[in-house]
């Protein structure tokens, strides 16, 4: 997870791949941010378009002069989609003058920005997106820095993914090497909340994970500690693939179980582990199921109102999580285990996905405040390989010329792609290009 580079197309390009369509690349000529109060996304909002990714521009010349202009255009209008602004570390100078850098270029556009507030202590488990402040002090400073720069601006902030959905305890790492606490962790987060929430136009988010991940009342104890009744409220599926049906129902079936919990008058105040989940009464993995947790919400919420609104990520969302199931078929022929494993890590790198549906304020699902694209379409996840935990692959049953033949390099390895996978938030040309081939809505 990772920002953009400030570099963008230059209009000599723009020109060679889009034509008469030169427009598709230059900020848009829309009806400017209506202010909005009560720290609301206004449905009228326009997202801001950052400068195009670092890598976008070369691979668009590289399709260009390969003659391929048809590719070259969807890459470029990919990257003429509003997306957001990752904050991921720096002193507290340095990530002032991007917020600061930020709200001027969105301020020409007309337009909001998204930001992604990203350098909790120990982010990521300190896996393939690993850094962060070195403690809290220092995390406070920082966030007090993105607080101060934002200053009254509008803007959309998305406080830390995964940080909640994955606490210090749940990364099973000895405090030797990872020496931080859920406690720490969850002050953290209601810091940085109460620091930007103070804006009042802004739009603060918590994480509340995914529907394949944190169960309903899990993730609502999290938020609730976190002070998420001080907020906008959550953001789910962020640099994810669960489907837009999946997020609405996790959406609801959370700010839910929040109004039950919080109401004194409810026979769950004060437990959420009383909510139903994805889990159950219904099965995760069965969509079809879901109706029943649906239909238990709407047989238990009594008086309470759920009130707690949320955002989703839909930036590769469009073709929905990829199930992993061709692999155990011809030729790959993997085993059942195999699959198993590639579906467990379906969060890296997958094969097939597409860009989902572009970002809106306008909604129609009363409490979605805004569908965004948050993870930045064409970079790589990670290092996707055995060696991480995500694949799993049995290289007798099926391989390559060209493909590692010792354990060491195998480890280090993406099958799926037949090669090693550029470092988290370096730019993926095979990705990006997929993930616009398969956008669902068509990229036009």
């Amino acid at each position: 997870m990772q920002p953009r580079s400030p570099r963008r197309l230059s209009a000599a390009l723009a020109a060679m791949v889009l034509g008469a369509g030169l427009a598709v690349l230059a900020p848009g000529t829309g009806t400017a941010v209506a202010a909005t109060t009560g720290h609301t996304i206004s449905p009228s909002t326009r997202f801001f378009v950052p400068p195009p990714a670092d890598g976008s521009v070369q691979q668009i010349t590289k399709e260009l002069k390969a003659g391929d202009l048809k590719d070259a255009k969807l890459l470029a209008e990919m990257e003429a989609v509003p997306s957001a602004v990752w904050l991921t570390g720096g002193t507290p100078a340095q990530v002032a003058k991007q917020v600061r850098t930020t709200l001027v270029e969105a301020a020409l556009e007309g337009a909001e920005p998204v930001f992604v507030v990203y350098d909790i202590p120990g982010r990521d488990c300190s896996e393939y997106s690993a850094g962060g402040a070195a403690d809290q002090a220092a995390y406070q400073s920082w966030v007090d820095a993105v607080a101060s720069a934002v200053g009254k601006s509008h803007a959309v902030l998305l406080v830390e993914p995964d940080a909640l959905g994955n606490e210090p305890s749940d990364c099973n790492l000895p405090t030797s090497a990872y020496p931080f606490t859920d406690a720490e962790r969850t002050a953290e987060v209601g810091y940085a909340a109460g620091a930007l929430e103070k804006d009042p136009n802004t739009s603060v988010y918590l994480d509340g994970t995914n529907p394949h991940w944190q169960a309903v009342p899990n993730i609502t104890s999290r938020l609730l500690a976190a002070g998420v009744q001080q907020t906008q409220g959550f953001f789910l599926n962020v640099s994810n693939f669960r489907t837009n049906p999946e997020l609405q129902d996790y959406g609801s079936w959370v700010s839910d179980c929040i109004a039950m919990v919080t109401d004194p008058s409810h026979w769950a105040y004060g437990h959420p582990e009383y909510c139903a989940s994805q889990y159950y009464p219904a099965t995760v993995d069965d969509f079809s199921t879901w109706s029943q947790t649906t239909a238990w919400y709407t047989q238990n919420m009594g008086d309470a109102v759920a009130s707690t609104h949320y955002v989703v990520d839909t930036s590769r969302n469009g073709q929905g999580p990829n199930t992993m199931a061709t692999y155990g078929g011809a030729p790959y022929d993997q085993s059942a285990t195999a699959v198993a494993a590639l579906m467990q890590g379906n969060w890296c790198n997958p094969t097939d996905a597409g860009l989902g549906v572009r970002p809106t304020a306008r909604t129609g699902v009363p409490l979605l405040d805004a569908e965004l694209w948050v993870k930045t379409p064409g970079q790589s996840d990670g290092q996707c390989d055995a060696a991480g935990g995500v694949r799993a692959w049995d290289y007798t049953a099926y391989t390559r010329p060209g493909w590692p033949t010792d354990a060491a390099s195998q480890a280090q390895f993406d099958p799926l792609w037949g090669q090693v996978d550029p470092a988290a938030g370096a730019w993926f040309p095979q990705q990006a290009l997929q993930l616009a081939q398969l956008a669902q809505p068509a990229l036009r």
